[in-house]
């Protein structure tokens, strides 16, 4: 394999910014990215809240959730935006449709509303961060965007941990028949000042290379990229690895210790300190090892989490230790992974982040489809088939290179 700590010279326009700007651009992107996965993450643990709230079923409620799964397949299409118009107005677009979506539910809080809302908010996370990875790929070295990209990262963990408890708190600390409708104002006020501060602190900045001249061109252009396709599919295969296990493990412990409130309530915490770890680990070590030797540092933990699930799970510590370190190997592959992406299709960097965060998408769909067909054999069936999708996913990142590849005309 052919991966390289190279480091791309980039036009004067996107020279390396001083260690202060980029410190606090890097906060401020966390910051806002917090805002944007509370906003997203908050629906599964208030389901119940939501559906009493707007007087639907949770039939209903999972509805809304696979339409806003399925959004992320509109994600390739709409980041060449970042690409043609600059990476800051893409990030502007992305919050600023956050913070319409949060207070249109607010304003009119009925379910067509929601609806509306609640794809719109995941549109808004879709176009903010790929535009985001790009512009801090434009202006960080290579040898040390494994630390930057994950930083930004620990957003998704610390929204899980600090956003959704606060979530909790308004709602809990309000009139029970208005609880579901308080988090939208709060999100729309943090988003409209994250909006602020990115539009005073933030320079605009576009490719330093041609960009196509839509998004149809643009992923296309993409798609005849070897290596691009490689990294897709190891996104997909890496996705579906964890997806076949994250969708059934509650269910497997309820089978397993008959003991479903207590061991679901631990394991909601352990999951949410070993994503919290597995991103903290990549921003240290990612740079340190190598983006390559770091996705497989994080297959091989992966691989060895699901060897435990299977040996040691007797208890539920054995249980949960396995679910750990098998959340902790996913989450340092994913964010090991960032980096290495934002650097195989410069041309197109904010499409190629894109259409990742769409295949890892997509591999959580395949995941789903699957899983429930293999429990019913056993969970040995699940953990055998996410070794399988470990399997493919690191033959396909041994075709991932960071050769120079010249864009052809669509």
């Amino acid at each position: 394999m052919d991966i390289r700590e190279t480091e791309p010279t980039p036009p004067d326009s996107l020279r390396e910014d001083s260690a202060a700007t980029l410190n606090s651009q890097v906060v401020l992107f966390t910051a806002a990215r917090t805002v944007l996965n509370t906003s997203y993450r908050m629906i599964y643990p208030f389901l119940s809240v939501f559906a009493r709230g707007l007087g639907l079923d949770l039939a209903d409620l999972s509805m809304v959730m696979t339409g806003r799964s399925l959004m992320g397949l509109l994600g390739p299409l709409l980041a060449p935006i970042a690409d043609r118009r600059g990476r800051k107005v893409s990030m502007l677009l992305g919050l600023g449709l956050m913070v319409f979506a949060n207070a249109l539910i607010w304003l009119i809080p009925i379910f067509p509303v929601f609806l509306v809302g609640v794809l719109l908010a995941a549109l808004s996370n879709l176009i903010f961060t790929p535009a985001m990875q790009a512009y801090l790929g434009d202006r960080v070295p290579y040898s040390r965007r494994g630390r930057i990209l994950g930083i930004t990262e620990l957003s998704w963990s610390i929204a899980f941990i600090a956003g959704i408890p606060f979530i909790g708190w308004l709602m809990e600390h309000s009139e029970a028949q208005y609880a579901w409708r308080v988090p939208f104002p709060w999100l729309a006020g943090l988003g409209l000042l994250s909006w602020i501060v990115i539009a005073w602190r933030v320079p605009n900045n576009r490719s330093a290379h041609a960009s196509p001249a839509n998004g149809w061109h643009a992923l296309k252009q993409v798609l005849v990229v070897p290596s691009v396709l490689a990294g897709l599919g190891f996104a997909i295969c890496a996705s579906a690895a964890n997806e076949v296990v994250n969708l059934i493990f509650g269910v497997w412990l309820e089978d397993q210790f008959a003991l479903k409130l207590a061991a679901l309530g631990a394991a909601s915490a352990v999951i949410g300190i070993s994503e919290l770890s597995g991103e903290g680990l990549s921003a240290i070590f990612t740079d340190r090892l190598g983006k390559e030797r770091a996705v497989k540092l994080g297959l091989i933990t992966s691989v060895f989490a699901t060897v435990v699930l299977y040996f040691f799970s007797g208890s539920v510590t054995g249980a949960l230790i396995g679910l750990f370190l098998f959340y902790l190997g996913f989450e340092f592959t994913v964010v090991s992974s960032l980096p290495l992406m934002s650097e195989v299709f410069p041309a197109a960097r904010a499409t190629v982040m894109a259409a990742a965060i769409a295949c890892f998408s997509l591999g959580r769909a395949t995941g789903d489809l699957i899983t429930p067909w293999l429990y019913q054999a056993g969970f040995l069936a699940n953990l055998i088939c996410s070794l399988g999708f470990n399997a493919m996913a690191f033959f396909l990142l041994s075709r991932v290179h960071l050769d120079t590849y010249e864009p052809k005309s669509v």
